[in-house]
């Protein structure tokens, strides 16, 4: 009986391989991808800063007004 169940486990498989599958093209697909979305990344970081800078700048420019009026 075990041995019959360790000749199953370690005979060949008779599984077709799917031979249709390039996978040289999938990983440079999955590169290309990758990089897109590195990029991406980059520009929603970048307008992410861009969006915080103006934040801040109209935040310092109300917060002038206030300050000045209440001196007034």
């Amino acid at each position: 009986m075990i041995t019959k169940l360790l000749k199953w486990f370690i005979s060949p498989s008779k599984k077709p391989i799917v031979e249709d599958i390039d996978f040289y093209s999938k990983l440079v697909e999955l590169e290309d991808r990758i990089k897109k979305l590195e990029e991406e990344n980059v520009e929603t970081t970048n307008e992410l800063y861009r969006v915080e800078n103006s934040l801040d700048a109209r935040i310092d420019i109300l917060a002038e007004r206030f300050w000045t009026e209440q001196d007034v």
